[in-house]
């Protein structure tokens, strides 16, 4: 299968799970949301984050902040409008592929910053997706990007295989997805920080373009 139709698979399925995606996460949000502040508090200058969902980072964003949020699917950035409305910066709602951002400028953004994109991507697109993080952060940009992967722990890694199928059916995400291994093998882009926010599964890569 071609990128630009798991693309189209992946966009299906989340203008289906848009309706009701904010009651599927709540269990989950219940600990995002601690955790979305400070994920963004330090963030400054012209913002992209990709996958920006129903929108619920908006709010945290610093006034000084010009954000384009962009997702793959229509229905999800309808959801987010209502909350742009609750934004103290400027935000920008595009439909738009990451793995392929044609409406978005070379050499434009200061931040890349995502929450639970990659892991949505098959291994096989990711790389598409990283060489566009690349072509639109400027020169010194930064990225952060938060994402989740199986643990070492048993026990944790056993509730994890429970919820494999309907985290995969629900949101196409999965926990064997090599993000942190394509960043790294990127000619221009610098992993210069790695670190877990719960556990070993819920892992934030930060970086630069060199």
């Amino acid at each position: 299968m071609k990128s630009h139709e798991k693309n189209l698979l992946l966009q299906t399925k989340y203008n289906v799970t848009a309706s009701f995606y904010d009651i599927l996460d709540y269990p989950w949000e219940r600990i995002y949301k601690k955790w979305r502040p400070a994920l963004v508090r330090d963030l400054r200058g012209e913002i992209l984050e990709a996958g920006v969902g129903t929108g619920r980072n908006l709010k945290f964003y610093h006034q000084d902040v010009e954000l384009v949020g962009i997702d793959l699917s229509k229905q999800m950035l309808s959801k987010a409008e209502k909350r742009k409305t609750k934004a103290r910066c400027k935000v920008s709602l595009l439909h738009e592929d990451a793995t392929v951002m044609r409406s978005i400028d070379s050499n434009k953004f200061d931040w890349i910053f995502s929450t639970f994109m990659c892991c949505v991507m098959p291994d096989e697109i990711q790389n598409l997706a990283i060489e566009q993080f690349s072509r639109v952060l400027k020169p010194g940009g930064r990225f952060r990007l938060l994402e989740i992967v199986y643990s070492k722990n048993k026990k944790i890694r056993k509730r994890q295989d429970f919820f494999t199928p309907f985290v995969e059916m629900v949101y196409g995400a999965r926990f064997d997805r090599n993000t942190l291994r394509h960043i790294e093998q990127s000619s221009t882009l610098k992993v210069t920080k790695t670190s877990f926010l719960k556990d070993d599964t819920y892992l934030l890569i930060e970086g630069i373009r060199v």
